[in-house]
């Protein structure tokens, strides 16, 4: 019986926003990492204590971490998780997503997100955000921009696709009531992108991932081809960013009226519903829900140990 090729109407259409796990090396290599002083400016010096939504490979944990904060790394995909256990060993981990964070309440002084806020659902995502955070917390968002200003990198960001280029969280979180005026600033860096790496940049790209095969390897050669056409070569050449920071901070009468709700539940009437939402007090699973990873060795004959490793970090 022949075989039917696999066509991509064929195929369920994948989440862009959960399609990172399947290239997370690429994401690694691929992806550039964030100024120290922006990183300074979102969360501060003195050692706090932080929750990233979104940490992906921990390209963002990684500086946080070298800042003496105690960082508890969340994202919804374990192979990304993975990368960063194998880099930052000693940080927590654990699968989780920003609407619905596996944490209990007011146990933060800082969230933050890099490169992530624009796949949450914020109806749900800044609720729960409020709900971890310690009085007078603060929300932390950054984001790494080409600077398109410049003709090459606009003709590169035309082969990428834009989708996250002018991400602005500012109106959704000023609509949503919870936080004060959201301060921003933009921080220039560079990436020195080589031919190896800028091959990952592309396959690192949401809307790259998702694509069928054939799809990606003709988008890479191009992207290839656009890099052999400067003749960098080995030289590499440096890639322009704005790395644009976001920080507010939970309004004080917000997390008031949330302990009011909890500590005193209004009374129903008989046989009615109080139509009182008292919040959900989960406890914090980082400890509680260890991660699983399988161990792939064999035994000394070559067979399948079948061994189960318990990752408690």
């Amino acid at each position: 019986m022949t075989t039917q090729p696999d066509r991509p109407q064929d195929r369920p259409q994948q989440d862009p926003g959960r399609s990172f796990g399947s290239v997370a090396g690429s994401y690694e290599r691929g992806r550039p990492t964030y100024p120290r002083e922006a990183v300074e400016w979102l969360v501060g010096t003195e050692p706090v204590s932080v929750l990233e939504l979104g940490a992906g490979t921990g390209k963002l944990t990684e500086l946080l971490v070298g800042l003496g904060h105690d960082v508890f790394a969340t994202d919804p995909d374990e192979a990304m998780l993975d990368v960063l256990s194998a880099k930052l060993p000693d940080v927590r981990a654990t699968v989780g997503t920003a609407e619905q964070i596996p944490s209990g309440d007011g146990l933060y002084d800082v969230v933050v997100a890099g490169q992530a806020f624009h796949w949450f659902d914020l109806d749900r995502a800044l609720p729960e955000i409020v709900r971890v955070l310690r009085p007078g917390g603060r929300l932390a968002l950054v984001w790494n921009s080409r600077d398109e200003r410049i003709p090459w990198v606009r003709r590169l960001g035309a082969l990428l696709g834009r989708q996250d280029q002018e991400t602005d969280p500012t109106r959704p979180i000023d609509d949503s009531a919870l936080f004060s005026a959201v301060d921003t600033t933009i921080f220039r860096h560079w990436q020195t992108v080589d031919r190896d790496s800028v091959q990952d940049l592309v396959l690192s790209r949401s809307n790259i991932a998702v694509l069928p095969e054939a799809e990606r390897e003709a988008k890479r050669a191009e992207v290839l081809a656009f890099y052999d056409d400067y003749g960098r070569g080995m030289d590499g050449m440096q890639l322009p960013y704005n790395c644009r920071c976001f920080r507010t901070a939970v309004l004080p009468h917000v997390q008031t009226k949330r302990t009011v709700e909890i500590a005193e539940p209004a009374e129903p009437a008989p046989g009615l519903s109080s139509g009182l939402h008292v919040p959900r007090r989960p406890t914090d699973t980082a400890d509680r829900l260890p991660r699983v990873v399988t161990d792939a060795t064999s035994g000394d004959d070559g067979s399948d140990t079948g061994m189960i490793l318990i990752d408690f970090r």
